[in-house]
């Protein structure tokens, strides 16, 4: 059955994905984005967008809407350290005003991006849900705040809500992939060394207590991730918030990473040793047991260089377009 939806920062990365998925399952999409981080070439082609702010959503929401997929946050963990109350207002009071609008017009059904930086280190992996949430960064703070605040909403006001708490995302899906700027992940940074665009890919921290010695994260596909968005909309019971994990519940080494792509690409990718970051877990690997039982998600591209050829194509893509 078709309906309509907002997607708020449908010109991102993962927003655009999601924008796209839905529309190619037959249903009406409608953009909300200010342009601050996402890219208007990013919104699929038959959504229509909006160039406005998650403050303001009070100006469009109505009760036509089935339902409202959120993506509109700021995310890079190192601004945020140095920038907390730009992420305070945006994530947390944005949010906040996002749930009135959507209060007042009647629509009843959320989808939040959240993310595996609520849990902080983990004591144990695989990660489940229960694990205790310690963010190490602002980022991760507003992120398990509004998490919260969407219990609260579902509590008091039947909201049908279901978090989805990601690992690392990447690949692509057709015209839609990774244009950050500046660009902070893994995969894609190594794939600008493959371009010619940076000399040498930073290994930060080559003394973890992993099998290589670099850090291990968990992988999963873009598209993978916008399916477990269709099965939430499907998922979301009024009054209650469910919160699941997304991943492959398997890890990838930052030497692994980079080797597949020296693979994939054909090119040398040289390595600079760094000193570890601060706050980086030695591995975060999700358990998705909650995301198959509740949803019904199984992701089907687990493979690491399928995920990273994908990427691949789309990067010089998008650099024949420059």
């Amino acid at each position: 059955m078709s309906g309509k939806y907002l997607v708020t920062g449908g010109a991102g990365y993962v927003g655009s994905v999601v924008a796209q998925h839905l529309l190619e399952a037959g249903h009406e999409v409608v953009v909300l984005d200010n342009l601050s981080t996402g890219f208007r070439e990013g919104v699929p082609a038959g959504a229509t967008f909006i160039e406005g702010d998650i403050r303001d959503a009070a100006k469009w929401l109505d009760s036509s809407y089935g339902a409202v997929l959120h993506f509109a946050a700021f995310s890079q963990v190192g601004e945020s350290v140095v920038k907390p109350e730009k992420y305070w207002d945006n994530n947390v009071a944005g949010t906040m005003a996002l749930l009135g609008a959507m209060r007042e017009a009647g629509v009843r059904k959320l989808v939040f991006s959240s993310t595996a930086a609520t849990y902080g280190e983990p004591k144990e992996v695989p990660i489940v849900e229960s694990a205790p949430t310690s963010p190490t960064n602002p980022y991760g703070a507003t992120k398990l705040a509004v998490d919260h605040m969407i219990t609260g909403e579902a509590a008091a006001h039947g909201l049908g809500a279901v978090s989805l708490r990601y690992f690392n995302v990447a690949g692509a899906y057709g015209e839609q992939g990774e244009r950050h700027d500046p660009e902070s992940h893994l995969i894609p940074l190594v794939l600008q060394v493959a371009q010619g665009r940076r000399e040498a890919i930073s290994v930060f921290g080559d003394d973890y207590p992993t099998p290589d010695g670099t850090c291990v994260r968990d992988y999963i596909h873009v598209a993978d991730l916008a399916d477990a968005h269709l099965l939430a909309l499907k998922a979301a019971t009024s009054g209650e918030h469910l919160i699941c994990n997304l991943g492959n519940g398997e890890g990838f080494s930052v030497r692994q990473v980079i080797e597949t792509v020296r693979q994939v690409t054909g090119h040398p990718i040289p390595e600079v040793a760094a000193p570890r970051r601060g706050g980086d877990p030695a591995v975060l690997v999700a358990s998705a047991a909650t995301a198959r039982e509740k949803l019904g998600w199984n992701p089907s591209r687990a493979d690491l260089a399928g995920i990273v050829a994908d990427a691949w194509e789309f990067a010089q893509n998008i650099a024949r377009e420059q």
